[in-house]
C-alpha cells in the first residue's frame, strides 16, 4: 500500500505526583493549552482534556508514528518544566511516575469525550482513586496495588 490509514484513539490518565491538588483553576485552562500544542506539535489530533487539581484525562486521535511512551515522557517532562519555569506554584511540581492509556474505538470517542468534560461532577462523589481502579479493572489490566500510587516517603 501507498499510505498507512489509521484510527487510534487513546485516552491518557495521569496524576500529580502523590496526587496533591497541585493544579489550581488560576492556570489550569493555560496548563491544558500548552499540553494540547505539545500533542499538535507531534502530529496527533486533541479531542478532549480535562481534570482535576490531581490528575489529568486526555483523549487524542494518535497517529503511528510516535509511542505511547515517547508521547507520555514529552508531554509530562515539557509541561511539568513549563509549569515550574512560569512560577505557577511556590513548591516543585511534578507528575507521578507512570500513566493509563486506554484504547477507544471511534464510536466510543463522543462517550469519553463526555466523561472526560464531566470530571468536575464525577469527582464530587468518587477520588481519582477509585476512578482509576475502575479503568484498570474494566479494561482488565492486571495490576498489583501495592505498586499502582505512589506514597510520600
Amino acid at each position: 500500500m501507498a499510505n498507512t490509514y489509521t484510527q487510534i484513539h487513546i485516552q491518557f490518565v495521569f496524576a500529580v505526583k502523590y496526587r496533591n491538588g497541585l493544579i489550581h483553576s488560576s492556570f489550569k485552562d493555560e496548563l491544558y493549552q500548552y499540553i494540547t500544542g505539545i500533542i499538535k506539535a507531534n502530529n496527533h489530533k486533541m479531542l478532549a482534556i480535562n481534570g482535576m487539581s490531581d490528575h489529568i484525562h486526555i483523549l487524542i486521535g494518535m497517529r503511528p508514528t510516535q509511542s505511547i511512551s515517547e508521547l507520555m515522557q514529552i508531554i509530562k517532562a515539557n509541561s511539568s518544566k513549563w509549569i515550574n519555569e512560569k512560577k505557577f506554584l511556590k513548591v516543585k511540581f511534578e507528575w507521578q511516575e507512570g500513566y493509563g492509556a486506554f484504547s477507544y474505538s471511534k464510536s466510543h470517542v463522543q462517550n469519553v469525550i463526555n466523561y472526560i468534560q464531566n470530571q468536575e461532577e464525577r469527582h464530587k462523589t468518587k477520588s481519582f482513586q477509585e476512578e482509576y481502579l475502575e479503568f484498570l479493572e474494566a479494561f482488565e489490566v492486571d495490576y498489583d496495588e501495592r505498586y499502582i500510587f505512589k506514597e510520600p516517603i
